[in-house]
């Protein structure tokens, strides 16, 4: 029996209680957490933006230890401490043969089969996005298991299964950033800080960092943002952000716009904001209601280059190894994007704060 954050229904309050997980079948994990990040894609589950078969433990951010394996599991053993994969490839399908394991067809399978039941009732409960981080313990298969590289803090780890890998393979892997680029990132959240690091190491020249909070501006220059700018609007309701961009850029706009909100408003902005021949990378979830449009004869003139981003485009097992190395050195640091440290209880709140665009990463820090 441990506790967990269930969610009821979709757009209903997440729930504190106890759960029963059984032992792990053949294939599985079971994993004692010790920290989960409280992400905006967990929302996006909760709202009914992302499908998700209900009721649910949501989380998928997470890093702990094993403390039981099952039957034929050889990548671990109980006492080794990981990080949980909320997109595990299965090797298999037409994009893993692509060499795409971002767009594993089969990712999701585990998200669909009901994993533990509520002490309470006996009622099955599914893992949020296969792995069920908003509790104490978790079972998941082993290939939703990756190793944690030595000389990494157990509990910061936990930004490392989706933040971390979302924002360094967004700058490295989907929008390319070279040396000496100037970058925009709109979005100052948990993912956004993650953006920032990663196009500093990447050697970025200006890096603009766009948000709706003038509190974020520290945070952001402290990430590596070499500017901050506002969001807003002009005397007419229109934004006038990418113009400002633009003035900070010799009147071009930027190499490299990353977005990281997910709304259709903030997108335009961020392709906008993008100079002629530069890329436009979004990364943001947004929901099917929004709609972004664009003219013929723009798309012509401008030569933008517009992609989305699933997951930073990132192989985990190929990435996690090279992450470690730029905390270990001192490049990437985890703790920097950790705005709050909450026990399981503060999660309805971290989600509230999340609404409101309030700080960086809340996360969950289990006993």
């Amino acid at each position: 029996m441990v506790r967990a954050a269930v969610l009821p229904a979709v757009s209903q309050p997440l729930i504190v209680t106890e759960i029963e997980i059984p032992a792990p079948g053949p294939g599985q994990v079971r994993v004692r957490l010790a920290a989960a990040g409280v992400c905006h894609s967990d929302r996006s589950l909760s709202n009914g933006t992302l499908r998700q078969p209900v009721p649910a433990v949501l989380g998928h951010e997470g890093a702990g230890t094993v403390v039981e394996v099952g039957e034929g599991v050889t990548a671990v053993a109980p006492g080794d401490r990981v990080v949980l994969n909320w997109a595990p490839s299965c090797g298999a399908c037409h994009f893993c043969a692509l060499d795409e394991p971002w767009l594993c067809a089969n990712a999701g399978a585990a998200a669909a089969v009901p994993y533990a039941k509520l002490s309470a009732d006996g009622s099955e409960l599914y893992p949020g996005l296969g792995t069920a981080v908003f509790a104490e313990e978790t079972v998941v298969p082993e290939n939703a298991i990756l190793p944690l590289p030595d000389g990494i803090p157990l509990t910061d780890a936990a930004l490392l299964g989706c933040a971390v890998l979302t924002g360094y393979g967004a700058v490295h892997h989907a929008a390319r950033v070279r040396a000496g680029e100037s970058v925009a990132v709109f979005g100052v959240g948990g993912v956004g800080l993650s953006v920032l690091q990663s196009a500093r190491i990447a050697g970025a020249g200006a890096v603009i960092a766009v948000d709706v909070s003038p509190a974020k501006e520290e945070l952001a220059r402290a990430a590596g943002a070499t500017e901050f700018v506002l969001a807003s609007a002009d005397s007419s309701g229109a934004s006038d952000t990418a113009k400002r961009i633009r003035k900070l850029t010799g009147g071009y706009g930027t190499d490299v716009a990353i977005e990281c909100v997910g709304r259709a408003d903030t997108i335009r902005t961020a392709w906008s904001a993008t100079r002629r021949g530069g890329r436009t990378t979004v990364v943001g979830i947004g929901g099917q209601d929004q709609q972004v449009t664009f003219s013929a004869l723009e798309l012509f003139y401008f030569g933008r280059t517009l992609s989305g981003c699933v997951y930073g485009n990132s192989d985990p097992a190929r990435d996690l190894p090279v992450l470690a190395e730029h905390i270990r050195a001192g490049r990437l640091d985890l703790g920097a994007m950790v705005t709050e440290r909450i026990a399981l209880d503060g999660i309805p709140a971290a989600f509230s704060a999340m609404r409101a665009g309030l700080g960086g990463r809340a996360l969950v820090v289990f006993d």
